[in-house]
């Protein structure tokens, strides 16, 4: 991280500097007054009762095996750290190491904080991070704003990744056989990919033919140190889109504020919007919509199988129309949802993003779900998945009927 020129670090955002207003703060000022005690005494029932009260659901779990985090001595094929998410907040657990939450904030975007989980008799401190995260969680990687991410390597089997051969920051738009490096994979895909698999220095890996299927964790480890047994296909791609979107909303939210900042800085009686942070606006709008609507999303063949507890958990988290549809509707043949605009609009990113970012976000999708005809790079989003969107936009976003 170069905090000289980082521009979430300056006027008017100065991230480190401002006091944040997340869940997870929240959570660890009441635990340090004790106004909240955790009832469970064992770090794992802890870390599950914080994830509870944080709103996340334990089923989105996912195994990541290669050393790739602030906790790398203490992850390997046998002790993997566990990432649990909603569409509001992320936490990471490895067995024998702190908690990891990132928690979002409607001014400041993300935060990051650690928790010690203590012990029977210890209590749980929580402290914000301000620096080593960021030192991957605020770099390209991530759009050059604090950020999520998910990478996929060739680690070897004590989990240390080989960078020789590569790495690849994942996205919706990844094909599925660069995808899942370092990570265990439980469920069924059609493609091939590179989950479950440990690799060797020296020789170069080649390309998947086919998936390594794994049912369950429980032959690669201990299930006792974990929730559950699963590091579930379906969340990972879950995860991998919402990450991308995540990204893009706060680097519009943060070059939109420091945009008018400048401007009326210049020129207190100007209208930023008429200017350059309207046109960074409509700018980041496109890039949004995009992966609201799963443009350029990679094949997934025949589809994949997965959790079932994982999608029902899911699903319940979004609104349903008076017919039944939604946004969290999964298909899993060869798109992940059965209607292809974001869940992701329903999140507190997407809520707390500038109005003119918001209203041109809007706007944009308007002129593509509601056009006469097909819409040029949009071909794929035929019209009666168009019409059934647009139904559910207007039954579940007010933003959208305004």
């Amino acid at each position: 991280m170069s905090s000289a020129l980082d521009v979430w670090e300056q006027p008017p955002i100065d991230y480190s500097k401002a006091a944040a207003k997340d869940p997870a703060g929240t959570l660890g000022q009441a635990l340090a007054d004790g106004s909240l005690k955790l009832t469970a005494t064992t770090p794992l029932e802890r870390m599950k009762e914080v994830l509870v009260l944080l709103k996340i659901p334990v089923e989105s779990q996912v195994l990541v095996f290669s050393k790739t985090s602030k906790q790398n001595p203490l992850i390997d094929p046998g002790n993997p750290r566990a990432l649990y998410f909603s569409e509001n907040a992320y936490a990471g657990y490895v067995p024998g190491g702190q908690m990891e939450i990132i928690a979002h904030d409607s001014v400041l975007g993300p935060v990051y904080r650690t928790i010690d989980l203590g012990g029977e008799v210890k209590v749980p401190v929580m402290h914000r991070q301000t620096s080593d995260c960021l030192s991957c969680h605020g770099t390209a990687r991530t759009l050059d704003v604090p950020g999520v991410m998910v990478r996929s390597v060739f680690a070897d089997a004590d989990g240390r990744p080989l960078l020789e051969f590569g790495s690849t920051d994942v996205n919706a738009t990844t094909p599925l056989e660069q995808r899942w490096g370092g990570y265990y994979v439980t469920g069924r895909s059609s493609l091939p990919h590179l989950g479950n698999r440990f690799f060797r220095r020296g020789e170069t890996p080649q390309p998947p033919t086919e998936a390594v299927q794994l049912d369950r964790v429980d032959q690669s480890l201990d299930p006792v140190k974990y929730p559950r047994a699963t590091s579930d296909i379906v969340a990972l791609l879950v995860l991998e889109h919402q990450c991308q979107l995540y990204n893009l909303m706060t680097s519009a939210s943060y070059r939109h504020r420091r945009m008018s900042w400048m401007a009326r800085a210049f020129d207190p009686k100007a209208d930023p919007d008429t200017g350059t942070a309207g046109k960074l606006a409509d700018d980041d709008a496109v890039k949004i919509v995009d992966a609201l609507l799963f443009k350029d999303a990679a094949p997934m063949g025949d589809g994949v199988e997965g959790d079932e507890a994982f999608q029902s958990v899911f699903m319940k988290r979004f609104p349903v129309t008076r017919e039944g549809d939604s946004l969290a509707d999964f298909h899993l043949g060869a798109k992940l949802f059965k209607n292809r605009c974001s869940y992701m609009i329903y999140s507190e990113v997407f809520a707390s993003l500038p109005v003119r970012v918001k209203t041109a976000v809007v706007k944009r999708l308007r002129g593509i779900l509601e056009a006469d005809g097909e819409t040029p790079g949009y071909e794929y989003l035929k019209k009666p998945e168009r019409e059934r969107i647009v139904a559910i936009l207007r039954e579940t976003l007010p933003i959208y009927g305004q």
